[in-house]
């Protein structure tokens, strides 16, 4: 892929067609089957073939892609990129249905350190995974999206709250009730969730013959599309950006790499959470695979020293606004470059001898390169970077797009950086010896 316009199109057509981590599977799926790569069921025996190239997934929101290069394991190792398909947001508790006033309203549980305050006054729709039995009374699952906007959280009106704009903190459990539906005078009974549930699968999916919805898997999220904005088109608004955008690139740079060599993408869920699940970067997912790939532990050790793992999440951009948040000399600019992340307790993966080779990559592909520390007096995040690295024993570095606005239900980030990272990651795909990383 040549043009950074086709590029940021195709990015906000994924955003918009991934509400969940299981749409954005399902939809990166898509586009590698399309591409020709070989479709993998974990449950099968499995004989790779060098020359080839696969896919598969777990729990329909964890991914991973291999292309199995020509040349041998041994003399190029693997090129690994790593994201994550999960981003903060609010999900349907298991009995939601709530009767307030004549107003029906679905209890919702946040998951991951959302941002709160911008969920306010959106609209809102369902989208998500439900399982479900049919007519043969067979239990299988299924995703929807209601794509309408069939939710909304109103904000209390000023004359109410007057110290709002001074002093005020969100209730997780009373404060972001969802309201979908004013019931008539002569309804007395609430609607029941999983029976609208069942009649909007019928209604998509008519050929299942769905009986009744067992559970459900299903999250709220903002209707408004992706877009560029800005006088000159400088940033991208969205929701999901982190970390979804690392996975498009991810995907991009892979469809686009040298078949002689071998490399690998994973794309994992729960990471908002921690990771600790069997689809989570601290799951394991992809140990798994690679000794399913290569069975003989004393080889396996020898191709993973010979390896690298770029974990690709997005950085904190520095805000014009609240410059004083970052390290005076590490605060990152939207559109000048990808972020390589540094944490002296390894809250990040990176250290001197990855960073320098991605360096060397960004200088190779002629693309910026920044540097984040947190400031000293403040909580680092983390990402899937050190988890992958403790779990499988592989080289790793943290890099990331800076961004605002990091976990609102509308992130921002620059327009060029995706783009820019692309490059350098279709690079580290395509060099058979990558300079530097080995002796």
């Amino acid at each position: 892929m040549h043009d950074q316009h086709q590029f940021n199109q195709g990015l906000l057509e994924f955003l918009q067609a991934a509400p969940t981590p299981f749409h954005a599977t399902t939809w990166m799926m898509h586009q590698f089957l399309q591409a020709g790569f070989i479709a993998l069921n974990e449950g099968d025996a499995w004989q790779l073939e060098s020359g080839k190239r696969y896919v598969v997934t777990r729990n329909d929101s964890s991914i991973i892609a291999f292309v199995y290069g020509k040349q041998p394991l041994l003399e190029t190792g693997i090129r690994m990129v790593g994201a994550h398909t999960d981003s903060p947001c609010l999900k349907v508790k298991p009995q939601p249905e709530l009767n307030r006033r004549g107003y029906f309203q679905l209890g919702v549980e946040v998951y991951g350190g959302a941002l709160l305050a911008p969920w306010f006054d959106r609209d809102l729709s369902l989208a998500g995974r439900v399982t479900y039995r049919d007519q043969s009374h067979t239990i299988r699952s299924v995703l929807i999206n209601f794509v309408a906007p069939v939710a909304t959280i109103p904000s209390l009106a000023i004359h109410l709250d007057r110290e709002v704009n001074r002093n005020r903190s969100i209730n997780a459990q009373k404060d972001i009730v969802p309201l979908l539906l004013q019931l008539n005078e002569q309804e007395t009974q609430t609607p029941d969730f999983r029976s609208l549930l069942l009649a909007h699968v019928q209604r998509e999916y008519p050929q299942l013959a769905a009986a009744q919805v067992l559970d459900y898997e299903i999250s709220l999220y903002d209707t408004q599309a992706p877009a560029l904005i800005g006088l000159q088109q400088d940033f991208i608004a969205s929701a999901r950006l982190d970390n979804l955008l690392s996975c498009y690139i991810g995907l991009q740079a892979l469809l686009h790499s040298d078949p002689d060599v071998s490399s690998l993408l994973i794309c994992t869920d729960h990471e908002e959470i921690g990771s600790t699940s069997t689809c989570g970067a601290r799951g394991p997912m992809l140990h798994q695979f690679l000794e399913r790939l290569v069975p003989d532990i004393d080889t396996r050790v020898r191709i993973l020293e010979r390896s690298l793992m770029v974990s690709a999440d997005n950085a904190h951009g520095i805000h014009p606004n609240f410059s004083d948040r970052h390290d005076e000399n590490h605060g990152p600019l939207l559109n000048r470059g990808p972020v390589i992340k540094v944490n002296a307790n390894q809250r990040y993966a990176t250290n001197s001898e990855t960073s320098a080779l991605f360096r060397s990559l960004c200088e190779q592909a002629q693309v910026p390169v920044q540097s984040f520390v947190s400031r000293t007096d403040m909580e680092c995040g983390s990402t899937i970077g050190p988890l992958t690295a403790a779990e499988v024993g592989v080289k790793t570095l943290d890099v990331g797009v800076p961004t605002f606005a990091m976990h609102s239900i509308r992130e921002l980030a620059g327009s060029l950086d995706a783009w820019y990272l692309y490059r350098v990651l279709a690079g580290f795909y395509q060099y058979a010896r990558a300079p530097g990383l080995f002796h």
